[in-house]
C-alpha cells in the first residue's frame, strides 16, 4: 500500500471511531489527511469505496499485530490473540470503534456485509485455526468444536467492546471476562 493511500485510509479510520460510518464525510477525512477531496475521489472512487476500503485497511493492520504472536501452546496463543481485542492504546480503541461503526452501519447498508462478513470469517478462522492446535497439542480439551467456539468467543468480544468503548468497563475487567470465558470454554 502507498504512503499516500495508507495516510488516507489512518484518516477515513479516524474520522469514522470518532463519527460513525453515517457521519463520515469526505471533506472532513481530507482535512485530516491535509489532502483534496479530489484526491480521496481518485483514490477511492466514491464515500463507500473509502469505507469498505477503510475496513480492509484496519482489518490488515489487526492481521499484522496477530501474525506476530506465534509460538507457544495453541491455547495460549488464542488467549492472547483474544486479550489483544483490549488495549490502552489509540490503535486498538480505532481498530474496535471502526469494527463496531461499520458493523452497525450494515444494518441498514446491504453493502458493507460482505465487508463485515469475510472480516468476520477471517477472525473466526483464525480462532478455529488456535482451537485445533490446542486441541492437538493437548492445552485445549479434545471435544471443543473450534467452530460453534469461534462464533461464542468473537459475539463475546464484540458485545464487550461496545461495553469498553463506551467506558462501561474497563480494560482489565474485559480482559477478565476474556479469561474466565475462554478458560470456561476450552480448559482440558
Amino acid at each position: 500500500m502507498t504512503d499516500r493511500r495508507t495516510q488516507l485510509l489512518a484518516a477515513a479510520c479516524h474520522v469514522i471511531a470518532r463519527t460513525g460510518v453515517r457521519g463520515l464525510r469526505v471533506e472532513e477525512v481530507a482535512a485530516k489527511a491535509g489532502v483534496s477531496t479530489a484526491l480521496i475521489y481518485h483514490h477511492f472512487r466514491n464515500r463507500s469505496g473509502l469505507v469498505t476500503q477503510a475496513m480492509l485497511y484496519i482489518n490488515e493492520r489487526l492481521a499484522a499485530e496477530s501474525a506476530s504472536a506465534s509460538g507457544g501452546t495453541g491455547m495460549r496463543r488464542l488467549l492472547e490473540r483474544m486479550l489483544s481485542e483490549f488495549a490502552e492504546d489509540e490503535q486498538t480503541r480505532e481498530n474496535s470503534a471502526v469494527w463496531g461503526e461499520v458493523r452497525g452501519a450494515a444494518v441498514f447498508d446491504e453493502e458493507l456485509r460482505p465487508i463485515i462478513r469475510d472480516a468476520t470469517d477471517y477472525w473466526a478462522g483464525q480462532l478455529v485455526e488456535l482451537i485445533e492446535q490446542g486441541r492437538a497439542d493437548g492445552s485445549i480439551r479434545a471435544d471443543a468444536e473450534p467452530e460453534p467456539v469461534a462464533l461464542r468467543l468473537t459475539a463475546m468480544v464484540e458485545g464487550l467492546a461496545n461495553r469498553w468503548l463506551a467506558g462501561l468497563l474497563s480494560t482489565e475487567q474485559a480482559r477478565t471476562h476474556i479469561t474466565a470465558t475462554v478458560r470456561a470454554e476450552l480448559d482440558s
